[in-house]
């Protein structure tokens, strides 16, 4: 049985994995340049490391058995997200607020950040399985046996069965999918995919300076341009950072892209001292800007977090051809890093049992 799994995210990765370790052969499709989806990371320039997530940071192996069984499974450590001390609460006062701020239970950081899953699992997957810069234009019947995807070079590849693990939204608008019900077109469109209009800094330091001054990293703000900043240093202390949430809308991002970086330093020199004024390095990653994430319909309505979505979407497709696999369709945790590895294993899994 050949399997293509369409992208090369967390959700995408995990279900090559699983078949690849079932013996399957299997091609990987991704659209954009590089492996990891939603998962980027600020790399050393000297060694390459991932220092700073840019996508998704936090886990819950407390509270979530399938992140909790991967990670064992790929020998990744974590570590518990700094909290130690006063957080700075700007806007619900003339002055700054300095008091602590209870952390979520369980919310832990990955050695490595989430890039190590995706490195990990590229690992196993083997790099001679992934194609980048490969865009899928349309997923249709070929013959009774087997799926045709087209590219957008004209290239047709056949297989016998198929894994989107893209967006559903990317998928309903960008791909022709002739046998999908436009019931089902209609509920892809519906699912807003998590975190795709958002946008997230990093700030390199030399030292985290501010536990030096008793304070946790964390900002709460309601008058921005950051609304939440967490302690982001590495495990090993190697890397000194703060990361935060950009609360300026899309429009207003792309407006302004020389004077949101300015006015982060002001808002964290207010918070944090003359210090935070000079860091190593700023980094924005603005994912409105990536059209393999998002799409119109995400940009026209106010973010949200996905519920558990319709049955459909966890369902095979075309005489159990074709599956979803990307974390919105998960029915644990859709969204976050759990739900991408469900939904990878549970695709993988489903086609191994067909």
């Amino acid at each position: 049985m050949d399997v293509v799994v369409i992208g090369a995210g967390l959700s995408g990765l995990t279900a090559t994995a699983t078949l690849i370790e079932a013996g399957i052969r299997v091609t990987v499709l991704e659209a954009s340049t590089q492996i990891g989806g939603r998962i980027r990371a600020v790399h050393d320039p000297s060694s390459n490391e991932a220092i700073a997530d840019l996508g998704p940071t936090w886990v819950w192996p407390r509270y979530q058995p399938v992140v909790a069984r991967w990670l064992d499974k790929l020998s990744i450590n974590t570590f518990e997200q700094f909290n130690t001390g006063n957080a700075v609460i700007t806007g619900y006062g003339p002055q700054p607020i300095y008091q602590p701020l209870l952390s979520q239970s369980g919310m832990t950081r990955i050695v490595g950040g989430p890039t190590a899953l995706i490195e990990t699992l590229c690992a196993r997957v083997g790099s001679n399985n992934i194609r980048t810069n490969s865009l899928v234009t349309e997923v249709c019947e070929h013959e009774a046996d087997k799926v045709a995807i087209r590219l957008n070079t004209g290239e047709m590849i056949a297989a016998h069965k198929v894994i989107m693990a893209i967006p559903l939204r990317v998928a309903a608008t960008t791909l022709h999918l002739p046998w999908a019900a436009q019931s089902l077109l209609e509920t892809m469109r519906k699912t807003p995919t998590w975190m795709s209009t958002h946008a997230k800094t990093v700030v390199l330091y030399e030292r985290p300076f501010w536990r030096e001054l008793g304070l946790s990293g964390r900002v709460a703000s309601q008058t921005g341009p950051l609304v939440e900043v967490h302690d982001h240093t590495s495990a090993d202390m190697q890397s000194a950072a703060l990361f935060g949430f950009v609360g300026w809308p899309t429009a207003q991002r792309q407006s302004a892209p020389k004077q949101l970086p300015q006015e982060i330093l002001k808002q964290l020199s207010d918070c944090f001292g003359d210090a935070a004024a000079n860091p190593i390095d700023l980094v924005i990653q603005d994912w409105a800007l990536n059209p393999h994430i998002v799409t119109e319909l995400d940009l026209s309505e106010a973010p949200q977090h996905p519920d558990v979505g319709p049955t459909s979407l966890r369902e095979n497709h075309l005489n159990g051809r074709i599956r979803f696999a990307v974390s919105e369709v998960s029915d644990r945790s859709p969204g976050l890093i759990e739900g991408a590895l469900v939904a990878g294993e549970s695709a993988a899994i489903e086609m191994l049992d067909k």
